[in-house]
């Protein structure tokens, strides 16, 4: 597949000015076999002038094509690449029908089909954002022109479809969906195949939740966790919003091979259908689902009742659909601490996505989004993780009460039609008597991270907090003091929380008492910034961050001293130490995972040199089996399978870990369920400790595609130089894997204990990348750029060639993007590597 033309700002906005689009009617055929299916539109519009304009789609054939009845010669039409020229429109109104074949993907975009290996069922459906509306329906496709869709599709027998309506199945087998009301191109969906459903009804509506047949077991297992956090987050944004929700329906499809976590789709959001549980889970992990089903349902009002006009306003979408997912979770379930791990997880992303030479402001300016591809590149933790952070400052500095009146403005002034960044900040700024538009101008239009450093100066009986700001944005901040404990000299208990502004004008007063043992700035994390604390904050903080009673704080500070790592200014193995002291005391889930995955794939993997890895891994084997034997006694199941799992990752021996795997548990719990089997061979492979056969054997046990893969990671792992030539081949000179596989490959390919065996691949990387996006599209593109990239080559022949490769050789803007962001991560560990180099050479000299 080659890249198609995009669409330009310019362009969308001079096609928008000509027509008015009214209604698309929509006939699909999907019993024409494995790799094609048919397209039928009828597209109802209205020019306001005379004049020419285009239609996208990219057939596998076109068939016909008639304007007002006209049936238009085939071989004078205009179809480049993806555009059909629609010329001599006289003003007035018109329609357009186009009969098309069209192709199924194996990528994620467009009508996508898998056959699911343990028992040869076929699902189809669409994604259809940002351009992916052609390969599956001729379109007028930005998301200006909304129109109602009407949906015809013909499907197998035994087969259900779902859309963004109900759906009902005809006297000649066809089903036909419910018209919607007015949306956007990109957000017209299809679920189609032998779906196990399971349905109720709530506040009159039709609620469904789907996956595939071989699923049903899982989903059955977890339906009413699911659905719960469906009608509590549904009447939660009910309670918030005054417009109610704009659809007939909602059902909830989690579909196989799905790239994203999910999408908006209007009365169908599409999963990722990894989101059925078939091994055992965290609740950790399960709040993220919940998390994803709260966003999900956020877009309903944020990007599908109003929508952006063009794509430099997708924070509008998707900073409220981060920033309500997360709150409304923690205010409508069970779920009460959903912003640890957004401040544990997403804020890290957005951290980092900042402070790359490709960050982008939360909202850019529109000159600086000319076209879909690079808007593409803007779904990055800016978008999201930046974003909702904004927005949660934005709340603690407008107040809740005001910040949920102008959302209810900006509905009722736009309901389904389409709005910007100034439509958005004129709604709020008539709920308030703040500068909302000075807010937008520091907060949405600026780039980077500001960073705000903390001192300390004391008296007897007073001290003084100055937090000097490296940056532009204001910031109201709630400062916590501690004190350690009377009767405990290792406990930290909070003296008081109190509030401030960033900068302080006039400056801060001084507080009563001695000095506090620990001071956080930004202590509820209700600001977006890098924290850097007093000395003797920090001492405390790494001697005894396990000590602070609020989880919360605790993730505020463990983040203080990833970015500090990050940034050269703590040692990675001083990082290692304090997770190895306060994660056998830690009590969240969310703080115990991301400071173990940042230990593990970051200071373990890249940050430390190779002599030091070893050592690394040993801390942390010792500190998973701590952890294991704190839960020998059942109390913290999602603790210990945490522990397991991240014991597995950094075996150094495959001793303890084959023993798991051939007893089939570990002792105490819990069972190998097929996650952690995979897991251990994952290792064992990498270890050199199995070979194909023992893989193949596990396929037979677990032929589902989560087995596919698995088995696929593992063969790409294994220490041989024939093993390894045959992933590189299966990835980059065929076309064959779908998306997931080629992931799959990706991630067994490259491991730190195997860079001289693969050594000789780096330079191969670029050109082959560069190739690979090319032929297979952006989705394959942000695999490669993601999954594929010799991450663990850590040198600067690989910076070199990586620079020269987004010089000289062109690659598309979406693989663009994935290796400038991967050479700038790598140019930092270079540098922490050689400051660490740097230090211990003064060292050894002395020794």
């Amino acid at each position: 597949m080659s890249p198609m033309p995009v669409l330009t700002r310019d362009e969308a906005q001079t096609r928008a000015k000509l027509l008015d689009v009214h209604r698309y009617q929509i006939e699909l055929g999907l019993t024409r076999g494995d790799e094609i299916f048919d397209s039928r539109t009828v597209i109802r519009f209205t020019a306001r002038a005379d004049g020419d304009t285009f239609v996208e789609l990219k057939p596998a054939e076109l068939r016909s094509v008639a304007l007002d009845g006209q049936l238009l010669d085939l071989d004078s039409l205009s179809l480049d690449e993806n555009r059909l020229a629609i010329k001599n429109l006289t003003a007035g109104e018109h329609e357009l029908r186009i009969d098309t074949t069209m192709r199924y993907s194996r990528t994620g975009e467009g009508m996508h089909r898998f056959t699911d290996p343990t028992d040869g069922e076929t699902y189809v459906y669409t994604q259809l954002f940002m351009d992916d509306v052609q390969r599956v329906f001729a379109a007028f496709d930005q998301p200006d022109l909304k129109a109602v869709f009407e949906l015809t599709v013909t499907a197998p027998k035994g087969w259900t479809v779902l859309a963004n309506g109900v759906t009902e199945r005809q006297e000649d087998g066809s089903w036909r969906a419910a018209a919607t009301p007015l949306i956007s191109t990109y957000l017209v969906a299809v679920a189609a195949g032998p779906w196990h459903s399971v349905r109720t009804e709530h506040r009159g509506l039709p609620f469904g939740i789907h996956c595939r047949r071989s699923l049903a077991p899982y989903l059955d297992a977890d339906a009413d966790e699911i659905l719960d956090i469906t009608r509590a987050c549904f009447d939660r944004y009910h309670e918030k919003f005054e417009e109610p929700y704009p659809f007939d329906s909602y059902d909830q499809a989690f579909v196989p091979e799905f790239n994203a976590g999910a999408m908006e789709n209007p009365g169908l959001v599409t999963f990722r259908d990894e989101f059925v549980y078939r091994s055992a889970v965290t609740d950790t992990e399960r709040q993220t689902r919940a998390m994803v089903i709260a966003h999900e349902m956020a877009h309903m009002w944020f990007g599908d009742l109003v929508t952006l006009r063009w794509w430099d306003d997708i924070w509008l979408n998707e900073s409220f659909a981060e920033y309500m997912g997360y709150q409304t979770l923690t205010e409508a379930t069970r779920f009460t601490d959903t912003w640890v791990d957004f401040g544990t997880v997403r804020k890290g992303w957005g951290y980092d996505a900042d402070q790359r030479p490709s960050t982008h402001p939360v909202a850019p300016v529109p000159d600086a989004v000319p076209d879909t591809a690079s808007a593409m590149l803007n779904f990055d933790g800016i978008s999201y993780a930046k974003g909702a952070s904004a927005l949660r400052q934005l709340v603690a500095w407008l107040g809740e009460k005001d910040f949920l009146a102008g959302i209810n403005t900006h509905f009722a002034r736009h309901k389904f039609g389409n709005a910007t960044l100034a439509d958005f900040i004129e709604s709020l700024a008539g709920a308030t008597e703040r500068d909302v538009h000075a807010w937008a101008d520091s907060w949405l239009r600026t780039t980077g991270v500001d960073t705000l450093t903390a001192s300390v100066s004391a008296r007897p009986g007073e001290w003084t907090l100055t937090v000097d700001r490296a940056g532009s944005r204001p910031h109201r901040v709630t400062v916590g003091v501690y004190d350690r404990d009377l009767n405990d000299g290792h406990a930290l208990v909070l003296r008081e929380r109190y509030e401030t502004d960033i900068p302080c004008n006039p400056p801060t007063d001084p507080r009563p008492g001695p000095r506090p043992a620990l001071i956080v700035p930004n202590d509820l994390d209700l600001t977006y910034a890098k924290i850097r604390l007093d000395d003797v904050s920090e001492e405390t903080a790494v001697r005894g961050i396990s000590s602070v009673p609020d989880a919360l704080t605790r993730a505020v500070l463990w983040n203080t001293l990833r970015d500090m790592v990050r940034d050269g200014d703590l040692e990675p193995a001083a990082y290692l130490e304090a997770a190895r002291t306060h994660l056998p005391e830690e009590t969240d889930l969310a703080v115990v995972q991301g400071v173990l995955a940042f230990a593990a794939t970051q200071v373990a993997d890249r940050f430390l040199p190779a002599h030091d890895r070893p050592a690394a891994l040993a801390t942390l084997t010792s500190l998973c089996r701590d952890l294991i034997r704190r839960t020998e006694d059942g109390s913290h199941p999602g603790l210990r399978l945490i522990a397991v799992r991240h014991l597995i990752d950094v075996a150094a021996q495959p001793d303890t870990i084959s023993a798991w795997f051939s007893e089939g548990t570990v002792p105490g719990g819990p069972e190998l369920d097929p996650e952690l089997r995979w897991r251990i061979l994952g290792r064992l492979a990498v270890l050199g400790a199995i070979d194909d056969a023992v893989i193949d054997t596990e396929l037979v046990q677990d032929p589902s595609a989560t087995g596919q893969e698995g088995a696929a990671r593992c063969r790409a792992a294994l220490p041989d130089p024939a093993a390894k030539r045959a992933a590189w081949e299966s990835m980059f000179a065929t076309d064959d894997l779908s998306n997931y596989l080629f992931t799959a490959t990706a991630q067994g390919f490259w491991q730190p204990e195997q860079i001289d065996l693969v050594r000789n691949f780096v330079p191969r990387y670029y050109e082959d990348a560069v190739a690979v996006a090319a032929r297979r599209g952006p989705a394959i593109a942000e695999a490669v750029g993601r999954w594929a990239f010799p991450v663990y080559a850590v040198s600067t022949e690989t910076l070199r060639l990586g620079e020269q490769c987004l010089r000289d050789a062109a690659p598309i803007p979406a693989l663009r993007r994935k290796l400038a962001d991967q050479l700038d991560d790598l140019a930092r560990t270079l540098r922490v590597r050689e400051a660490l180099a740097a230090q211990e050479m003064p060292e050894a000299e002395e020794a």
